[in-house]
Formats: C-alpha cells, sequence, structure tokens
C-alpha cells in the first residue's frame, strides 16, 4: 500500500470519526452502589419529588429501620394504659372509659395486682351486659407477652404465629412496661396510619360492590 494512500486514508478516518461519534454505542457506565444505610438515605434524599413522594420517602426509611427497631420505641407506656380490675362492675362508667380509650383489648389485673386476663370489648358488643356483672365474668385468659427489646420484625412474627393482635410488654424481669397491637405495627411498617371505617367484612355482597379507596 503506497504511502500516498496511507495519508489519505489516514486524513478520511480522521474526518469521518468525529462525525460517527454520536451512532457508536456507548459503554454502559457501572451503577452506583451506596455502600451503607447512610449513603442510601443520601440518594434518596437527593431523589426528586417527581420520582419519589414524601410518602413514600417515609415508607422506605421505616421498612430499613423495621428489623433493627425495638417494640418499646413504638409502644404504648405503662403509665398511659387502662386496665380494668377482675372485680369492676361493667356498668355505664366502666364502659364508657374503655371505649374513649380506643382500644378494642384491655387488660384485667386480679387482686394480686398482677394480670389475670383480657376484656375485648368488641365481644361486649355482641352481649347483654348487666350493670351488675363482673369483668371477671367475661375474662378471656390467654394472655400473650412480648418482651420491649424484642424488635418489630419478631413482633410481627408473634402476631401472626399466635394470631393474637393484642400483646402485653415486659422487660426481663416480668415486669409490665406497656402494651403493643398489631395495628401498631403495621402502622411503623407502612409509615402512615390506616384509615378505613369499612366493617362489612362478614357481607360478601358488600365486599364484592365495595369501590376501591
Amino acid at each position: 500500500m503506497s504511502p500516498l494512500f496511507l495519508r489519505i486514508k489516514k486524513k478520511i478516518v480522521g474526518w469521518l470519526d468525529p462525525r460517527l461519534e454520536k451512532y457508536r454505542a456507548k459503554s454502559p457506565k457501572k451503577d452506583y452502589v451506596p455502600k451503607s444505610k447512610e449513603e442510601l438515605i443520601a440518594v434518596l434524599r437527593r431523589t426528586p419529588k417527581s420520582v419519589l413522594s414524601d410518602e413514600e420517602r417515609a415508607v422506605i426509611a421505616t421498612a430499613m429501620s423495621f428489623n433493627d427497631k425495638p417494640v418499646r420505641k413504638i409502644m404504648l407506656p405503662k403509665e398511659k394504659m387502662t386496665f380494668v380490675h377482675e372485680n369492676d362492675f361493667l356498668g355505664p362508667l366502666t364502659l364508657d372509659k374503655l371505649y374513649k380509650a380506643g382500644f378494642e383489648h384491655f387488660p384485667v389485673v386480679g387482686s394480686s395486682g398482677k394480670i389475670t386476663g383480657l376484656i375485648h370489648t368488641r365481644e361486649l358488643n355482641a352481649l347483654k351486659i348487666r350493670e351488675t356483672d363482673r369483668a371477671l365474668k367475661y375474662l378471656d385468659v390467654d394472655v400473650y407477652y412480648i418482651r420491649e427489646d424484642h424488635t418489630l420484625e419478631m413482633a410481627l412474627a408473634a402476631f401472626l404465629r399466635t394470631n393474637c393482635y393484642f400483646f402485653i410488654v415486659i422487660d426481663r424481669l416480668e415486669r409490665v412496661v406497656g402494651q403493643v397491637t398489631y395495628e401498631m405495627v403495621a402502622e411503623n411498617m407502612l409509615g402512615k396510619k390506616m384509615k378505613d371505617d369499612f366493617d362489612k367484612d362478614l357481607d360478601i355482597l358488600a365486599v364484592a360492590k365495595r369501590e376501591k379507596n
């Protein structure tokens, strides 16, 4: 091949090269992978709200800490719990106190001061309660416990395992320190309170016709 031809070829290649650049396959850039939770959180904070809303960010942040967060972080502390004594009469004042507390399950204590069972207000609604009836008459003796330092993941597993949605929280010395419900754990997992007033789950027609929220 003559030197002249090589010089001409070199000039042609030099002229074409920049013009063909946009048609060449681009080599993929290596994806950035956060190496810690802190780096991942930093990436989330930089993500535009058009991609991740504040609510979605909260859900992700909550999910990241779910396995490590202890029950004590979300439980209702003992000083805010509503207790019933097994000899209390279930008259209007007692029932009103229970309904206003906003829970469906309440611990019942005996003469020794220890928890002897639970009262379930949903079940009371379906019964004809007389003012002379004592809490002991409607006592559910099955009480489930969970320790305050157990994780929310452990709590969720316990709820599913026992099919119970109310746990008394204790410490390592077996002392009652609070209470936790399935709803509390679920709301923490979702990062928001669950709002649903639908109460006809036993009505097949109502369920079939129900619209999405």
